[in-house]
C-alpha cells in the first residue's frame, strides 16, 4: 500500500525535485490551526491525485517546510506543493532524535481499546498485567524468533494477543486458518512457531472469517511488516524486538 502511494507520488510529481536530507533543528513539529495548512494540503492533493489521500498536514521546525502524512508515511513539501522530500528524515543534531520517526509513531498510534481481541490468540505469561498485541504471519522467520523470545526469555507478567496476519502467500493463509480452527489455537500456534509441528487440517465447517478480517484490519492500520507489536498505549514496535528492548518499552507504560 505504501509503495503504491510512493509510486503515485513520484509519478505525479514528474520533474519536481525529490530528495532526502538531514536537517538541523531544535524544536518538535507542531500542528497549529493555520489557513496555510489547508492551502498546502489542497496543493499537494491536486498534484498527487485522489489515489493518495492525505491524512494531515503540519508545520515543521524548519520555516517554509511542511509535513504531509499520507498512507502511513511522511513526506515534506514547500507551501506551494511544488517540491517534496520523500523518504527523508528530520534529525535533531543536538539530541540526535529522529523527529520524523517520532511523528510517525504518533500518527500511526492505535487505539488499543478498540482492537477486536476476540479475533486474536491470547497468551498469558505470569500475571498478565501488561498487554501487547502482535500482527504475525506463521511463515515469518522474525515472528518465530519473537515467539521464542516471548516463551524462553525472562520477560514476564505479560498478555499477548496475536492477530494472525497471513501476508506471505497462500500457505500462510492456509496455516493461519488451520491454527485458528484448531481445538486449542494457542497450542497449535506454539507447536508450529516453536516446534515446527504443523497444525491439523481445519474442518470445512470451521468459521475462519476472523483471519480475513484480521488482514483487513492490518491494512486499515497500515501494518506493512511482521511482526508488528502494538503496546497498550497505542505505540508500535516493528520487527522481532528483543526481550530486553520490549521490557524497557513496557516499563514506560502507565
Amino acid at each position: 500500500m505504501l509503495q503504491r502511494y510512493r509510486a503515485t507520488a513520484l509519478a505525479a510529481l514528474g520533474s519536481a525535485a525529490v530528495c532526502a536530507a538531514i536537517f538541523t533543528t531544535s524544536a518538535a513539529a507542531q500542528n497549529k490551526p493555520d489557513a496555510s495548512l489547508d492551502r498546502v494540503k489542497a496543493a499537494v492533493q491536486k498534484t498527487l491525485g485522489a489515489d493518495a489521500p492525505i491524512k494531515s498536514v503540519a508545520r515543521t521546525p524548519i520555516p517554509g517546510l511542511y509535513e504531509v502524512s499520507i498512507g502511513g508515511e511522511i513526506m515534506y513539501t514547500d507551501e506551494k506543493g511544488q517540491y517534496v522530500i520523500l523518504g527523508g528524515n528530520i534529525i535533531d543534531t543536538k539530541t540526535r532524535q529522529n523527529l520524523t520517526e517520532a511523528r510517525q509513531s504518533v500518527l500511526n498510534k492505535v487505539d488499543f481499546a478498540k482492537l477486536p481481541l476476540d479475533r486474536a490468540i491470547k497468551y498469558v505469561k505470569g500475571n498478565g498485567s501488561r498487554k501487547i498485541a502482535v500482527f504475525s504471519d506463521p511463515n515469518c522467520p522474525y515472528c518465530k524468533r519473537f515467539e521464542d523470545s516471548l516463551k524462553n526469555s525472562k520477560l514476564d507478567n505479560i498478555t499477548v494477543y496475536t492477530f494472525l496476519y497471513p501476508v506471505l502467500g497462500p500457505d500462510s493463509d492456509a496455516k493461519s486458518k488451520a491454527i485458528w480452527c484448531a481445538s486449542d489455537p494457542l497450542k497449535a500456534w506454539h507447536d508450529w512457531m516453536l516446534d515446527k509441528k504443523a497444525p491439523p487440517t481445519s474442518s470445512a465447517k470451521c468459521d475462519d472469517n476472523a483471519v480475513k478480517q484480521n488482514v483487513a484490519l492490518g491494512h486499515e492500520y497500515n501494518v506493512t511488516g511482521t511482526p508488528t507489536i502494538i503496546l497498550s498505549d497505542g505505540r508500535r514496535l516493528p520487527g522481532a524486538v528483543p526481550a530486553e528492548q520490549l521490557e524497557k518499552e513496557l516499563t514506560t507504560l502507565k
